[in-house]
This record gives C-alpha cells, structure tokens and sequence, in this order.
C-alpha cells in the first residue's frame, strides 16, 4: 500500500482549493494508493500536518499551494527519502512551473503516481531554507505590499512594484560579501537564487538550476527613479543583464550582515519574513531533497 498524504493550504490560489479525499480518489487505485488529506490553518501549520506525516510511516507528502507551501512542506522533506509531490494552486508557482509541474490537476496526479524522483539543490539561510529564491530590499519591499494587497494576481504584484517604487529610499542598511571577494553596501536589489523562476514566469535569474550545486545571485546598486522603469521592463524581457548595476555571479556560499541589530526584512520563496538579526549565511545543499516531477 503506498500512503499518500496531501497538505492542502486551503486559502492559496484565492481559495478555490476543493481538494477532498472523495475527489482524490478518482484519480488512484483502491487498494493501492491510501490518500490522506489534511489541511491548513496558520502559517507554519503545514511544516506540523508534515511531521506528523512523517510519523505515520506517509510514503509520499504532497504540498498543495503556492511556493510558501511548499518551502513549509520540503523544509521538513530535506534529506529524508519521503519525495516531495506538489501540486501547484498557488499563484505564482514559480518552483513548480521551473520543474515543469503542470497547473492541471489531472496531470499533476500522474506526475505523483508515477513516482518518478529528481534530486535538487536546497538554498540555506542560517537554520531556515529556500528552494526558489531570497530576497532582501527591493524585492521584500514587493512582498511585503504584495501580501497586504487583496488582489494575488499579476496585476496586484504590478502595484505592490509600484508602491515600492515610491517608498524607495528606505532600504535597509546592508554589507554583502561574496567569497570574502566582492564587497558591496546598501544595494537596491539582493536576490539570490536556486531557482530559475519567480513566479508568473518572471525571472531576474534566468541562468539558475536547480541542480547545479551553485546559487545565483543578482545584486543592483543604487539606481534611481527612471532606471528602476528599465529594470521593470528589461525583467519583463529576462535581459537584467542589461543594466550596468546590476551584477551576476555564482557562488557556493555568501554572507549578509546588517550595519545595526534589527531583523532583516526578506522573501523567502515569496512569502515575507523577519529573519534573525546580525549576520546571515546562506549556502547551498546540493541535491538534498527528493521532488516527483514527470519522466
């Protein structure tokens, strides 16, 4: 019997989620596939519906919802042999539309019976982790209006952008080094990368793998009003590279560290979060997590 248990964020993709074991079911052989569904109701209670999972012996765990799912269900998935299945209802599905997991339920179903596993790299920031990308100034500033807007769709991540826009100015105070080679302070833009996608098929690092042992980073320095509308049209047309402040590299590690002791303010795999103060360390872990992804 292969125990398949599904933790469904019930709110992602404007709540339309209507994932029950009864509709589930249609889509498994009886006797073969024992499904479990269960379902969220705060943050960080899919990392808990996932332990518990784990537990109970669950041969498979499906995250149902959008990146912030996910990296709440994988988070707890990192060197087990249980693979990750996602189905993807949220809406930017940026880790789910890099591994070309299909938004059709159907289809997303069979990618999870088949059973077909690929390993990727885990991005690590001190004791949490990512699987798409992190991001610190600008790119939290859009998250954390993007979240407070009513409005998860393309057109309200185009206003949270703009909101951010006028709010520019109160970046926070950062020292970036990478490979203790390359120094930079206060850019306008840190964001760095395990992933190619971000979600809505936008990408600022269009190079990234997710299996190839190395993170992306994009860093932009300070720009001002009209050079930010360029960055905003050449992201649309994935050539950042354009830009002459903004620069590229890959690494194995790098470190951030604040010019005060406040929190930074970042995204994680879209989701804004506070995270611990002082110095961050983020690494790589290279093929560490188990995904179901079609042959």
């Amino acid at each position: 019997m292969i125990r398949i248990h599904f933790i469904v964020n019930p709110i992602a993709g404007h709540g339309r989620s209507s994932l029950t074991e009864t509709l589930l079911e249609l889509y498994f052989v009886r006797g073969v596939h024992q499904l479990t569904v269960k379902h969220s109701e705060y943050k960080w209670h899919a990392s808990q519906l996932t332990r518990e999972s784990i537990s109970e012996k669950a041969n498979i765990i499906v995250a149902c919802g959008g990146d912030g799912t996910i990296n709440e269900v994988a988070s707890c998935l990192i060197g087990s042999t249980i693979p990750l299945g996602i189905i993807p209802i949220g809406s930017g599905n940026g880790l789910a539309s890099n591994l070309r997991i299909p938004k059709q339920l159907r289809k997303a179903l069979e990618i999870i019976k088949n059973q077909w596993t690929v390993k990727i790299d885990v991005g690590k920031i001190n004791d949490r982790h990512f699987f798409s990308n992190m991001g610190i100034g600008f790119d939290a500033s859009v998250i954390k209006h993007y979240e407070s807007s009513q409005k998860r769709t393309l057109s309200g991540y185009v206003r949270a952008c703009l909101i951010s826009l006028r709010d520019m100015g109160q970046n926070q105070k950062l020292s970036v080094s990478i490979n203790d080679l390359n120094h930079f302070v206060d850019p306008f833009i840190i964001l760095i990368s395990n992933s190619n996608e971000m979600g809505y098929n936008l990408s600022l690092t269009p190079k990234a793998s997710l299996q190839d042992g190395l993170l992306d980073v994009l860093i932009v320095s300070k720009i001002g009003r009209m050079k930010m509308l360029w960055l905003g049209v050449l992201i649309i047309l994935r050539k950042v590279y354009w830009l002459k402040e903004a620069k590229s590299f890959q690494t194995k590690q790098l470190q951030l560290s604040r010019n005060d002791k406040n929190y930074f303010e970042s995204q994680i795999d879209g989701e804004l979060q506070e995270i611990d103060k002082g110095n961050l360390n983020i690494s790589i872990q290279e093929k560490s997590l188990s995904v179901l992804v079609a042959e």
